[in-house]
C-alpha cells in the first residue's frame, strides 16, 4: 500500500481489509480526518483490540516508516527523545587524547588551556555524538513517518505534559544543539488501554476514537480471513464463546488476536466441536491466566453463548 492511494474513508477501509484487518467505517473515517485535519488520534480501548495494529496498517497505507514509541511507568525525556552516546564520546576522548596534550601544551596559561578545553569539548555534544529516541528520530526523518505512541495511558503525567509540548509545536530544545524542528510533521496515532485518565490538554489536541471488540459479525469476518481452514459452524461457535468470556468475570478477557490464535490451535489439533478434549489441549491459546482457564473447563457450558 503506497501513495499516491487517494485517502478516503474507503480507501483506507479496502486498504486495510486486504492486509486481513476488518477495518470498521468509523476506525477508516478517523484515519482520514485524521490525515485531512493534521491532527493526531488517540485510539482508546480494551487490550487486544487492534489499536496498535491500525498504527502500523496506517504506516503501511501511506508507504511510509513507522516509529514506535511504546509507553511504560518511569519512560523520561532520554529514553523518548535522545541521549548522548557516551561510550562513543569516550572513545573518542581516549584516540584523541595525544592530539588534546599538543593543543594544551601551546597554551600560554591556565585560562588559554580552560578556553581550548571548552572550544574542544563543544564538538563532543554535535550531532555527531546524538542518539535519537523515537520523538526525535520521527521529528527529524528526511521524510514523513507515522509516529505510534503505544498504551500512552501506562506513562506518567509528567511525561504526558512533555510529549503534549512536542507535538504542539512538532520541535525540540537541545541545549547544546539548540531548537530542531521536524522536517516533515509526522502523522501521529496514540494508543490508550483507558488504564488512567489522561489530561484535557492532550485529548483537546487530537482527534478521538474509542476502539471496542468487534461485533460478531465483524469478528466472524477476521477469523475467516485469518484461518480460512475453519469451518463455518465451528467459527461461529467460538465467536460466540470469546463473546460470553468477555462478559465473565475473568482476570483477562481474550483479546481478538487471541481468538484468532484459538482457532488456528482448534485447526492445528483437528477438532471439529468446542468438546471437553478440544477445550484442554487448546484453551491455552486463548487464555492467558490459569484461574481462568480453570474456571472456563471446570464448567465450559457455562460460557457457550
Amino acid at each position: 500500500m503506497r501513495d499516491p492511494v487517494p485517502v478516503t474513508p474507503e480507501s483506507v477501509e479496502e486498504a486495510f481489509r486486504a492486509r486481513g484487518f476488518v477495518c470498521t467505517g468509523e476506525v477508516a473515517t478517523a484515519l482520514y480526518l485524521s490525515d485531512a485535519l493534521g491532527k493526531p488520534l488517540l485510539l482508546e480501548g480494551p487490550p487486544g483490540v487492534g489499536k496498535t495494529e491500525i498504527g502500523k496498517l496506517w504506516a503501511e497505507f501511506h508507504g511510509a516508516d513507522l516509529v514506535r514509541l511504546q509507553c511504560y511507568e518511569g519512560l523520561d525525556e532520554a529514553k523518548a527523545l535522545y541521549e548522548w552516546s557516551y561510550g562513543k564520546q569516550m572513545l573518542y576522548a581516549q584516540l584523541l587524547r595525544d592530539k588534546m596534550g599538543e593543543r594544551l601544551a601551546s597554551a600560554p596559561d591556565l585560562k588559554g588551556a580552560l578556553a581550548v578545553l571548552r572550544g574542544e569539548a563543544d564538538e563532543f555534544f554535535s550531532r555527531d555524538f546524538l542518539l535519537p529516541r523515537p520523538l526525535l528520530a520521527a521529528i527529524t526523518a528526511e521524510r514523513p513517518v507515522v509516529l505510534l505512541v503505544d498504551e500512552v495511558d501506562r506513562s506518567d503525567e509528567e511525561f504526558e505534559a512533555f510529549l503534549l509540548e512536542v507535538l504542539s509545536d512538532y520541535q525540540v530544545s537541545i541545549p547544546e544543539l539548540g531548537t530542531v524542528r521536524a522536517r516533515h510533521r509526522p502523522r501521529v496515532v496514540l494508543t490508550s488501554n483507558d488504564s488512567r485518565d489522561l489530561s484535557g490538554a492532550l485529548r483537546r489536541r487530537c482527534l478521538y476514537l474509542y476502539v471496542d471488540y468487534p461485533s460478531f459479525e465483524d469478528e466472524i469476518a477476521i477469523v475467516e480471513s485469518r484461518v480460512p481452514g475453519l469451518s463455518a459452524a465451528l467459527t461461529e461457535r467460538l465467536v460466540r464463546f470469546a463473546e460470553s468470556l468477555r462478559k465473565a468475570d475473568l482476570k483477562k478477557a481474550p483479546a481478538v488476536a487471541e481468538v484468532v490464535d484459538w482457532a488456528l490451535a482448534l485447526v492445528a489439533v483437528g477438532a471439529e466441536s468446542l468438546s471437553a478434549s478440544a477445550l484442554r489441549r487448546t484453551l491455552g491459546a486463548l487464555l492467558k491466566n490459569r484461574e481462568d482457564v480453570e474456571r472456563v473447563l471446570a464448567d465450559p457450558s457455562r460460557f457457550r453463548g
